[in-house]
């Protein structure tokens, strides 16, 4: 998973990418807080992303809130980290948005373990999104399912789901508003009107 890297100091950054390239993530790193929201704006943009606090334009934390504002990147997976260390900072932090607080200098078994809690929170909402589209594709099949009628071909009547046959009239009104006024087709007139002679010519 590509993780993105904000940090407007050359050898900060540059440990950053080392050792997370050597946990095996891919990595793409900007210096400035204006590059980082642009990059994670993106609907393609990096999931998880480790940000200094103090960038310049744009702060890590005002980052964090202005990505928690808006629906597409309120699932982004942002790590805060700061030489800022003290409980009231940590606060601060979280409050904004960040989901996580390093501080420097950074432990870095300490960031690998909370990069892999953030790696694992990702792909858990990835499955969890991908399960809710096919949910609403099994709901979108259902409804369609649930207006196909099963209807005799000979007498035209529709068997219900307790597998039950009823004449399409007393179907309908049993489900919908709908009311039948009986008349008769021209066609049947002329049908039922031969029957009626064809049978006082056999009397």
């Amino acid at each position: 998973m590509k993780i993105l890297i904000a940090e407007d100091d050359a050898t900060s950054r540059w440990l950053l990418e080392r050792v997370c390239r050597r946990w095996g993530h891919e990595t793409q790193s900007v210096e400035t807080g204006t590059e980082a929201l642009e990059q994670l704006e993106k609907p393609d943009g990096p999931q998880l992303a480790i940000l200094d606090w103090i960038l310049p334009g744009v702060s890590g934390a005002q980052i964090c809130t202005q990505l928690r504002g808006a629906a597409s990147t309120a699932s982004r997976y942002l790590i805060l980290l700061t030489s800022k260390g003290g409980k009231e900072d940590v606060v601060s932090g979280l409050d904004a948005g960040a989901d996580d607080y390093v501080t420097k200098p950074f432990n870095q078994e300490e960031l690998r373990a909370r990069v892999q809690v953030g790696l694992r929170i990702v792909e858990l909402q990835n499955q969890l999104a991908e399960r809710v589209t096919q949910l609403e594709a099994s709901i979108a099949r259902e409804r369609h399912l649930q207006g196909l009628l099963p209807i005799c071909s000979y007498c035209k009547k529709i068997r219900d789901d307790r597998n039950y046959w009823h004449q399409v009239e007393s179907y309908i009104i049993t489900r919908t508003d709908v009311r039948f006024s009986h008349s008769v087709c021209p066609e049947c007139v002329e049908r039922v009107r031969g029957e009626i002679l064809k049978d006082r010519k056999a009397v």
